[in-house]
């Protein structure tokens, strides 16, 4: 391996560097963003009875039912 053999770095990677060192609380922002709308305490009881009130799909759905 000559001396003067650099790593490669991809245009993304590049990218996002180059977007880290302009703007250093991106990460933080990022972060804030996802506690806005992911990042939120669960309803127990509302998904139990979001569970029990589920019906179950038929496995071909367009199937008719047969006459009898």
């Amino acid at each position: 391996m000559p001396l003067f053999w650099k790593p490669y770095k991809s245009d993304v990677t590049q990218f996002i560097d180059e977007l880290r060192a302009k703007k250093p609380t991106l990460e933080a922002e990022q972060r804030a963003g996802r506690g806005l709308l992911w990042d939120r305490p669960q309803d127990r009881e509302a998904l139990a009875e979001y569970s029990a009130a589920r019906v179950p799909q038929k496995p071909y759905v367009y199937q008719t039912e047969p006459k009898q």
